[in-house]
């Protein structure tokens, strides 16, 4: 029994993705470098690793479907997670990294919210 071939429109589209994640990882990366601060530095590699992981995603359900010639959707759980847990680590890196900065006495902008109880 032989392997099953892909179609070549298939192969370039799948090559596209696998490119465009790499082109998001290296503006990630880019990113890192060259911003000064680390609250700038923090949503590009964010950003990227999310953008990149749907574009795998992507180009592996469109390959495995083409292989198996059915669909193939299991591949989305990974970007489904991604995309949950990316903004919530986010989130608690510059709330620590603010928290420290005030703690160290640096010149931060205040707290939102106040801890005082409401009338």
């Amino acid at each position: 029994m032989s392997a099953p071939v892909l179609p070549f429109w298939l192969e370039i589209i799948v090559a596209g993705l696998i490119l465009a994640s790499s082109l998001f990882a290296l503006t990630g990366a880019l990113g890192i470098l060259r911003l000064k601060d680390f609250f700038q530095r923090m949503h590009p590699p964010a950003l990227a690793s999310t953008f990149g992981a749907w574009c795998v995603a992507l180009a592996s359900i469109l390959y495995f479907s083409g292989l198996k010639e059915t669909p193939v959707l299991h591949a989305w759980l990974i970007p489904i997670l991604l995309s949950i847990t990316v903004p919530v680590t986010t989130l608690l890196l510059a709330r620590t990294a603010l928290f420290r900065k005030r703690m160290a006495g640096e010149d931060v902008p205040g707290e939102v919210s106040s801890r005082e109880p409401r009338d």
